[in-house]
């Protein structure tokens, strides 16, 4: 099944209240449970991600599929290294060529024993749980900042704490720095200095914790108004100023595109500003998923763009910088890339094809990001499998026929 998107005739106006942070409910449901909590975590995302994340820590298997939840296979391979017990862990056959390799090499160098079921470098996993012995460990500052979490997340309950140095450039620090305030929250504190992350064994205690919005969904919203050729006004509630998400980032970075951001005490409020830059030239190393929204928004706005800091693209669910260029040339716009890490568009067009069916490649984020392109086609534009958005925003669809797009299946 396959839905066409059609954009409203009128104004667009109103309030959408996003789901809640992805990033933060995996990351809190992990020290939720490292802290013994007697808490739920309120306000939860109800996402695949996070469904799989409760699934397994409430669970009494010992075999874990946690489909395409990439954040949940790296935080419960770490997780289940410290549980005493037997553990086996896999996901969808694009799960099974996504690398885990730095990590399980991390964990191991810290006392764990985790074994390769199939191909050596990638899951499945099986894990012997046991406590683990902690010490030094050194990383490339360009790998996912999810190994990192993963690793910082159980640091505090081994024997000698952890001591990270991170070699190189490090990417998407914010998500780094997310983990580390959380820990806080949850009663841990590390020391980060220049290159070297320190977290002493300490305890974490049970707090009461309540998830705020997605960043990252309501990055969609701002190109939908971006994009909207007769302006309007959206409302985005429970957004805050001073987020710990690096994806508030993008509210700064859509002021050049002609969205200017209003925050109230309810969360933010979306207007066109009538501004509007001659080139985006943007490294997105620190908000690695914004960079499908800004790709698409862009070359719709007939905006030229370079982008670096791209290298992890490449090992999410799809291999989205591939992705982009393919789907973009099916409406015309002709996209270049250089060291797998640099995305960029000076123009150049080609023949849109009559039809296009925008492939979604199991990505909910293809999917967030090309629906909007509906206000540029009169005729709509189709997304195929649209379901891949469960994975981060489930209620998309219903929210933006909320908002006056029609939403039809084909």
């Amino acid at each position: 099944m396959n839905y066409l998107i059609k954009a409203p005739e009128t104004m667009i106006r109103g309030t959408v209240r996003l789901p809640a942070s992805k990033s933060i409910s995996n990351r809190a449901l992990i020290l939720n449970a490292l802290s013994y909590s007697p808490y739920e975590v309120e306000n939860l995302s109800d996402c695949d991600d996070t469904q799989r994340m409760i699934d397994a820590l409430t669970s009494n298997d010992r075999d874990f599929n946690v489909g395409a939840a990439g954040t949940t296979m790296r935080f419960l391979t770490a997780f289940l290294s410290k549980v005493v017990g037997e553990w086996t862990l896999t996901g969808t056959e694009r799960m099974k060529n996504r690398p885990i390799k730095v990590l399980v090499d991390a964990l191991n160098r810290i006392g764990a024993r985790i074994e390769y079921m199939e191909k050596e470098g990638y899951p499945p996993l099986r894990i012997f749980g046991s406590a683990l012995q902690g010490g030094e460990v050194t990383l490339a500052g360009n790998v996912s900042s999810q190994y990192i979490s993963a690793l910082l997340m159980i640091a505090p309950l081994t024997e000698k704490g952890l001591t990270l140095h991170l070699e190189g450039e490090v990417v998407s620090q914010p998500y780094i720095r997310l983990t580390l305030g959380l820990m806080e929250q949850f009663g841990v504190r590390a020391v980060w200095t220049g290159q070297t992350i320190r977290v002493a064994p300490q305890e974490y205690r049970p707090v009461r914790f309540t998830v705020e919005s997605d960043w990252s969904a309501a990055s969609y919203w701002y190109e939908i108004l971006a994009l909207a050729p007769q302006g309007g006004e959206i409302e985005l509630p429970e957004l805050f100023k001073n987020s710990m998400q690096g994806d508030a980032a993008g509210a700064k970075l859509f002021a050049r595109l002609g969205v200017a951001t209003s925050f109230t005490s309810r969360g933010v409020v979306l207007k066109k500003n009538g501004e509007r830059c001659e080139k985006l030239v943007y490294n997105f190393v620190n908000e690695p998923d914004l960079a499908q929204t800004f790709v698409v928004t862009c070359v719709l706005l007939n905006i030229p763009f370079r982008f670096t800091g791209l290298q992890s693209l490449k090992i999410k669910e799809t291999d989205r910088i591939e992705a982009l260029k393919a789907e973009l040339r099916k409406l015309g716009y002709v996209l270049t890339d250089t060291h797998d890490s640099i995305l960029e568009w000076n123009g150049q067009r080609c023949e849109p094809e009559a039809h296009p069916v925008i492939a979604t490649y199991e990505d909910h984020r293809m999917a967030l990001a090309f629906a909007p392109a509906a206000w540029v086609r009169p005729e709509g534009i189709e997304i195929a499998c649209p379901e891949v958005v469960s994975k981060s925003y489930p209620r998309y669809w219903e929210d933006l026929r909320q908002m006056g797009f029609g939403v039809y299946e084909r």
